[in-house]
């Protein structure tokens, strides 16, 4: 099964499902998922890349910091997002939940991106992650 993400009816927001082979593979697709609701996905050109780190107490509140860390870097830098490397998930000694990965995109430009919904912020609500079949599948609402 290939990795993809698609958009399921809200009556509010925007429900984003993502899977892959991995769970490193549905966050990336996770990932994009999001940039997808703001603009055209494929209208971003890989022309920046940034590291990023995410953190959490168990996998809902990685996934949390995570697409929050993709809003941040949006709203500080205009950022889209339209490449993505998560690079490993891991659990410290500690039971921490850790992220690192590359992402990869273009600054928001008006005359080459269309404008859709502006994601304001990640939410826990409606929020799974499971395997099923060999595969993982998460799904999340972004208030827009």
């Amino acid at each position: 099964m290939a990795g993809g993400f698609k958009h399921l009816p809200h009556t509010a927001d925007v429900l984003i499902e993502a899977w892959g082979e991995s769970l490193e593979e549905a966050f990336e697709y996770a990932a994009l998922g999001v940039t997808e609701v703001m603009t055209d996905l494929s209208s971003v050109r890989p022309l920046e890349e940034v590291e990023l780190a995410a953190e959490g107490f168990d996998l809902e509140s990685l996934l949390y910091d995570w697409i929050e860390k993709l809003i941040v870097l949006f709203d500080s830098r205009q950022l889209l997002v339209s490449k993505v490397k998560v690079e490993g998930i891991k659990v410290d000694p500690n039971g921490k939940y850790m992220l690192k990965a590359r992402v990869w995109g273009e600054p928001y430009d008006p005359e080459r991106h269309e404008s859709r919904a502006l994601v304001k912020a990640m939410t826990y609500h409606m929020m799974e992650i499971r395997k099923e079949d060999g595969a993982y599948r998460v799904r999340f609402v972004v208030d827009i």
